[in-house]
């Protein structure tokens, strides 16, 4: 059995993204059942019009389709062997789902992601009239353990950089882009896929300002000060002799290269900057990511507003940027805790 077909299913978002796949050229059409096909061909439009229209980042989608693809696995084995149809999936299956994904091992980050994943699926089908409600709206999400993110303090920070500056002095070109990377990344608060995707006109070493192009591909502009301006031009111009050095074959485009001049890669840069974090005392744990985290917590101590941190860290939501707040929170109670002689 397949999901009912409405006049607006034939025409709306799904029926386009059925008849592109169709059309593609040297793809053979499968000849399966239908109610077997049914599932599987809805989830590959949905992810058609999350990643087109809605623009979501390529990581995200990915995610999703292996949350989905978990999904359809649980309803299949909860059918026994026999046709199942979206449109029969009730609560009870979602939490049902929801506890084989816990007993599974997977955490409960990952369990919330996999709710959210099978809430706006839904909630497209109902849009699409393919279903008649939304099984997965009234399912409560797993609580999420409160973690502080991990951030150094401004005398680690300094020394930090500091100590790439020594290492940058001696003018290797992996050790100056290295010290242009920290300092964008302490400047801007960058996502790290964020730093990987800079082109050479992305930034404006007379503005002072750099292009980056955050989840969902929405671009935003990130002011940046005079230290981070030093390094960059420092590095443009190694940068200029690596290019010249290697001519055609090097890439122009992109912003930060690896000595063989191509565009440095995602790992390449962490391995550059956990080298670098390895040289002062950083939490356990510490990563490029705490990097973004120190610069949206030393913002927020020095009297930032939360609305203007938000829009420079990429945000979507304020409620996303408030647990920076939470750090400089429970710093101040550690503060008061040593110096308070009634603490």
């Amino acid at each position: 059995m397949t999901p009912a077909r409405s006049p607006r299913d034939r025409g709306g978002a799904g029926a386009r993204a059925r008849a592109a796949r169709a059309a593609a050229p040297g793809e053979a059409t499968p000849a399966t059942d239908a109610a077997d096909d049914a599932p599987p061909a809805l989830v590959a439009d949905w992810l058609a019009y999350v990643a087109k229209e809605r623009n979501l980042a390529p990581n995200t989608v990915k995610a999703y389709t292996a949350d989905l693809a978990r999904f359809t696995a649980f309803c299949a084995q909860q059918a026994r062997g026999a046709a199942w149809e979206l449109a029969t999936v009730d609560r009870a299956v979602i939490r049902a789902f929801l506890g084989h994904l816990n007993r599974a091992g997977l955490e409960r980050r990952s369990i919330a992601r996999t709710l959210s994943a099978v809430r706006g699926f839904y909630r497209w089908l109902q849009r699409e009239e393919h279903v008649a409600a939304n099984p997965a709206r009234a399912v409560r999400s797993p609580k999420l353990p409160k973690h502080l993110p991990a951030h150094l303090d401004r005398g680690t920070m300094d020394t930090l950089l500091q100590a790439a500056a020594t290492r940058a002095m001696e003018g290797r070109f992996v050790d100056v882009r290295n010290l242009a990377m920290l300092e964008l990344f302490y400047a801007t608060g960058m996502r790290l896929g964020e730093l990987h995707a800079l082109s050479r006109g992305d930034v404006d070493l007379v503005s002072l300002r750099v292009k980056a192009r955050g989840k969902g591909r929405k671009e935003r502009i990130i002011p940046f000060g005079q230290a981070a301006r030093l390094a960059l031009v420092n590095y443009e111009s190694r940068r200029d002799e690596l290019l010249r050095r290697i001519g055609p074959g090097a890439s122009r485009d992109a912003w930060f290269l690896n000595p063989r001049g191509q565009r440095l890669s995602v790992r390449g840069i962490q391995l550059a900057m956990t080298g670098l974090l390895a040289l002062v005392d950083a939490p356990d744990g510490a990563s490029t990511h705490a990097l973004r985290h120190t610069f949206a917590t030393h913002l927020l101590d020095a009297g930032a507003e939360l609305r203007a941190v938000q829009e420079l860290l990429g945000h979507a939501s304020v409620s996303t940027t408030q647990i920076y707040t939470h750090t400089s929170i429970e710093r101040l109670r550690q503060a008061y805790a040593k110096a308070h002689p009634r603490a």
